[in-house]
């Protein structure tokens, strides 16, 4: 059962990923990500054993995420191609965070016994994950010695902060 829960709550993340990517650069159809999104979101939480403990790690984790990215729009170090923003974001950001921590509710949590892996694949996959959407059409990045630096600290941090803090969330 919990190989499956895995499997889900990846392919619902993957998802969410692809349909913000995709309705953007694809389909000029932004809503097409919050919708999908919201249906993974709400088809979570509505399964989740733990709502308040998932509702605390999602803010944990989406606040410094959106926080970060508006810093990083806002010093012009990239920018999103997008159609709707809220702020400096794509309106799309918002579900896409919110989506994203289901992961360190449920799966990310494997870390807390490797967590230098934890940390390093963390400072690798994050900034990759979003250097790809480059060459999508999704991101423009301005600075690229300033993103890579700026992108790897942050995920470490991230990490970092997950593993001595929000993990340990009942």
């Amino acid at each position: 059962m919990q190989k499956l829960k895995i499997f889900l709550v990846l392919t619902g993340y993957q998802l969410t990923w692809l349909a913000c990517v995709f309705g953007e650069t694809k389909f000029s159809n932004p809503m097409l990500c919050i919708w999908i999104g919201i249906i993974f979101l709400l088809t979570y939480f509505y399964f989740n054993h733990n709502k308040k403990k998932f509702i605390k790690i999602s803010l944990l984790i989406s606040v410094p995420g959106y926080f970060f990215d508006t810093l990083l729009v806002y010093f012009q170090i990239y920018d999103f191609e997008t159609i709707v923003k809220v702020g400096t974001l794509p309106s799309w950001m918002i579900i896409l965070w919110l989506s994203f921590s289901t992961l360190f509710d449920e799966i990310l949590t494997l870390f807390k016994s490797y967590k230098i892996l934890g940390i390093i694949l963390s400072g690798v996959l994050g900034p990759l994950t979003y250097y790809l959407g480059e060459p999508i059409g999704v991101i423009q990045i301005n600075n690229f010695q300033v993103f890579i630096i700026s992108m790897i600290l942050f995920w470490m941090i991230l990490m970092i902060y997950y593993l001595n803090y929000v993990v340990k969330i009942d």
